[in-house]
């Protein structure tokens, strides 16, 4: 008997309005932590629906035609995510990171990303899985996009459908790549998923297919993420193999990061054919450097990835909260955040509530 399997309790529904506090302290630039970390970078969901059923994302089992995706009147306007993109940029951000579900399933985006492009020194990234890509490239760029992730986790056609559930070939994304590529939106990072038992083979055949490209191939550590994906320990393949796996063959040099927070370690080629990068979420937890504040679908600000409660800003902009009010309650949930999840990760933790990756971004 087929059964469906559905999780206990729908953490989007775990909000917080905040109160705005008596005093409006000012944005100043330079918001941190009590870790004293600063607020760099934000991501956007703009949309919860996703093309896509990667087995470790939105599996079929839960997210089928019955589930119950947010409505369109839940969405933030595009004028709404601007307005709050412009109060975060009052508080240091200089990045943004667009993001879904599949962002490319929001009709329009280009507006958006027209208004945020706008944000003086203000970086703006998009994260895709790269099937509607080649269409529209040419427009993001034009928009103002600057760079975009494709998330592609297998070269290997058989496998690469069995992973996103769809049966979506590997052709369509390597398509959208190049057009991503000649429409400039580079240079661009490719990240792969990588599950121990159901794609580590691909790990060398995509370092083959990439090296020279001028493209950064990232590996990313199997998450527990949300409660849907079934993770486990065992299934995660640590960074350390997947830098020892490709160094046998292609030698590897450690470099320096970008820039302070980057969570991707970084390698590159002993004989110049680029660099790849390692995001160890897992085995070599990264929260101390972590600056990155995440806005939900609907309007929920989550400090952390793993987070699984949200502060509600929606209602605080659907009832007329001023910008300096908006910044002040940034202000203070920032201030408070000390969420250090993949420092204390365990098999243990791996079963609490948590937002789903789909509905907050990655």
């Amino acid at each position: 008997m087929n059964q469906r399997v559905i999780p206990l309790a729908d953490v989007r529904q775990l909000q917080q309005v905040p109160a705005i506090p008596s005093t409006l302290a000012p944005p100043v630039g330079l918001l941190q932590d009590s870790r004293g970390r600063a607020l760099r970078d934000l991501r956007i969901s703009v949309t919860d629906r996703c093309n896509f059923r990667c087995v470790y994302c939105m599996p079929k089992a839960v997210f089928d035609e019955h589930y119950p995706f947010l409505g369109r009147d839940a969405l933030l306007s595009f004028e709404e995510i601007t307005r709050l993109a412009q109060v975060f940029a009052a508080h240091g951000v200089r990045k943004i990171r667009l993001t879904g579900g599949e962002p490319l399933l929001r009709r329009h985006l280009d507006q958006l990303i027209r208004q945020l492009a706008a944000l003086p020194e203000m970086e703006i990234t998009l994260t895709t899985n790269g099937v509607l890509l080649a269409k529209r490239a040419a427009e993001l760029k034009a928009a103002g996009l600057h760079r975009v992730t494709v998330s592609l986790d297998a070269l290997d056609d058989q496998i690469f459908r069995a992973m996103n559930d769809v049966d979506v070939p590997v052709a369509t994304v390597l398509a959208g790549i190049d057009a991503a590529a000649a429409a400039g939106l580079g240079p661009i990072k490719i990240n792969m998923v990588v599950k121990r038992g159901y794609n580590d083979q691909e790990i060398l055949p995509m370092v083959r297919h990439f090296r020279g490209s001028g493209h950064i191939l990232r590996f990313i550590e199997f998450m527990d993420v949300g409660a849907s994906n079934g993770w486990k320990m065992d299934e995660v393949l640590p960074s350390a193999e997947v830098i020892q796996r490709i160094h046998a063959e292609f030698p590897l040099e450690p470099i320096d990061p970008n820039y302070p927070g980057e969570v991707a370690e970084r390698w590159r080629f002993a004989d110049g054919g680029g660099e790849i990068g390692v995001i160890s979420s897992v085995t070599q937890a990264f929260c101390g450097g972590c600056t990155r504040a995440r806005l939900s679908t609907e309007g929920r600000l989550y400090t952390c990835l793993f987070a699984h409660s949200g502060h509600d800003l929606r209602s605080l902009l659907r009832t007329g909260a001023s910008d300096a009010a908006l910044a002040a309650v940034i202000g203070e949930i920032w201030g408070a955040r000390g969420d250090r999840y993949s420092e204390i990760r365990s098999e243990a933790t791996a079963n609490r509530p948590k937002i789903e990756m789909s509905y907050i971004g990655g």
